[in-house]
């Protein structure tokens, strides 16, 4: 993810600060994006107090800068819970400005041994919001011991409501693995891996992502795909605005390939599980409509 460096007056005024517990005795927990925010909430009910950080869908993530406010949040916290993998490596420098002795530290990348360099946006692999729920309720149940069972049991429930995104992605499987598709970036990624897709022109989705300039060879590679329907679905990035992104849209509704958009932040007003549900419902109707 490309990010903003931290200002070094932040790092200062981040090591100044002392930590401080959430209002009414709750756990303080800060996320460095709102879907592992939304997890947090669902197990810790009215025991904690969350605080997400990338939480607007409708703004580029990769152009974020932190603030002075987000600097107190994250000293003060008891928990914190980030993705890892370099996609949110600005996290790390702040959480080292100002260590505490007893926060509780949460990466997706470690509990799913992500390496740096593979594809950071984990939370659409499937497998990974149960892990990371199963660590945050641990990490509340220590934090919290009296209230133990009461994230036992919200932890179950969460669980089997995601069990829903992982039958939904063995439907789909059965019914298109083996599917050809494109994507402007690896935001998909991970999915498109649990569906069986074939993904075709990742090194053009791989220079976006990185922020550098594809080949022209990888561009006209990734034009001909569309213009020629070798593909039967293309995934691009709805928080991100870029005059590539648009020119391979136009060719695709010109070709009447299926254009999906899909986000690096959870939507206001909708849980981690419906947000997965919704864009596969979408990826199922692209792939069935008239034009597939």
């Amino acid at each position: 993810m490309r990010l903003v460096g931290l200002a070094l007056g932040f790092v200062l005024a981040l090591a100044a600060v002392s930590g401080a517990r959430a209002a009414d005795g709750k756990i303080a927990v800060v996320a460095a994006e709102n879907f592992y925010g939304d997890i947090a909430k669902q197990i810790g009910g009215d025991r904690v107090e969350v605080v997400s950080i990338l939480s607007n869908p409708d703004q580029d993530p990769h152009l974020f800068e932190t603030t002075p406010g987000i600097v107190r949040q994250i000293a003060g916290a008891k928990i914190v819970i980030l993705n890892g993998a370099t996609y949110d490596a600005w996290m790390d420098k702040l959480i080292a400005a100002a260590p505490q002795p007893d926060r509780i530290v949460i990466s997706a990348a470690k509990i799913t041994n992500a390496k740096d360099g593979a594809n950071p946006h984990l939370w659409y692999a499937p497998a990974t919001m149960p892990a990371v729920a199963t660590a945050i309720a641990k990490a509340f149940a220590a934090a919290d011991e009296a209230h133990a069972s009461g994230y036992a049991l919200r932890l179950s429930s969460a669980l089997a409501s995601m069990q829903r995104v992982s039958l939904r992605v063995a439907q789909m499987k059965s019914k298109f693995g083996g599917t050809a598709v494109t994507a402007t970036e690896p935001v998909f990624g991970p999915m498109a891996a649990a569906l069986g897709f074939t993904v075709r022109n990742e090194r053009l989705a791989l220079a976006v992502m990185n922020d550098t300039e594809p080949s022209a060879r990888d561009i006209a590679a990734f034009e001909t795909d569309l213009k020629e329907r070798k593909v039967k679905l293309m995934l691009y990035n709805k928080q991100v605005s870029a005059k590539l992104t648009e020119r391979l849209r136009d060719i695709a509704s010109k070709a009447k390939v299926p254009a999906v958009g899909v986000t690096e932040t959870l939507p206001a007003g909708v849980t981690y599980q419906d947000w997965m549900l919704g864009q596969l419902d979408a990826v199922d109707k692209a792939l069935t409509g008239p034009n597939s």
